[in-house]
């Protein structure tokens, strides 16, 4: 299932546009990871295969960069992500 981009951004600031179009990239780029893994998974040919999961190993690299952006330009962000590692390492006793 491809994820939908929310239409309306009329009411945001020029900052907060940016920081949405930069999450609507990252919701792009993991449905394109799990479209061409599936293809990958359906394609009878192997070297099909193989290109099909290295395009899909390179729109990893492409969410990395938005999300590396993404926390330099929010603040609020970078913070609950170093709270989700925190909540994820105590689960996880590492």
């Amino acid at each position: 299932m491809m994820s939908s981009i929310p239409a309306s951004y009329k009411d945001l600031d020029r900052d907060e546009l940016d920081r949405a179009i930069i999450r609507a990239a990252i919701m792009a780029e993991l449905d394109a990871i799990n479209m061409y893994k599936e293809m990958a998974q359906l394609a009878r040919n192997k070297d099909l295969r193989k290109i099909l999961h290295d395009i899909a190993r390179e729109e990893k690299t492409h969410v990395g960069e938005f999300q590396a952006l993404l926390i330099h330009l929010d603040e609020e962000q970078f913070n609950e992500l170093k709270v989700g590692q925190r909540e994820v390492d105590e689960k996880l006793d590492m």
